[in-house]
């Protein structure tokens, strides 16, 4: 069995709620929710989505680095964001950090998160172990999907 090892920050949330910035077991790593604080814990661009999306990245990349990981070990992020009308400012400062490598992804609106100034929360999981990389080919369909107006026309001539 892997031994686990945990790595802590700053956040004035972890101690409360209990949790590690990250957690590795192994080859897997785990990044804990992360949002826009700087190195004494103050949340960073209030009312900036963009700016807080990007120093959540710089947080999770710098968890990582200190797990001896980079953002390219990163296979799915997940983000919380407070409003879905500025998904663009998010996927701006995503692709900037995983253009080269991009994980498996999810965006979804929530009503707030711990703090009314924060924007975002993302979480990482990461694989530290070896991996080959692969371009990003687009599968062929084994079965060619049927045209709206042919399920239409089908659906039209059950009724008659």
């Amino acid at each position: 069995m892997s031994a686990i090892s945990r790595i802590s920050t700053n956040t004035p949330w972890e101690p409360i709620v209990g949790y590690s910035r990250l957690v590795r077991a192994g080859d897997l790593v785990a990044v804990s929710g992360t949002t826009a604080t700087d190195d004494r814990g103050m949340i960073v661009g209030a009312g900036q989505m963009y700016v807080q999306a990007r120093q959540a990245l710089m947080n999770i990349r710098t968890a990582l680095e200190r797990a001896g990981l980079a953002m390219h070990h990163v296979i799915r992020t997940r983000m919380f964001v407070t409003d879905m009308t500025r998904f663009a400012e998010v996927a701006r400062a995503h692709k900037e950090f995983f253009a080269a490598a991009p994980p498996a992804s999810t965006v979804v609106e929530v009503r707030r998160l711990a703090h009314p100034d924060m924007m975002i929360e993302i979480e990482a999981d990461a694989y530290a172990g070896t991996a080959t990389s692969q371009t990003s080919a687009k599968p062929k369909a084994s079965v060619k999907p049927k045209s709206a107006k042919k399920i239409a026309a089908k659906k039209s001539t059950r009724r008659k």
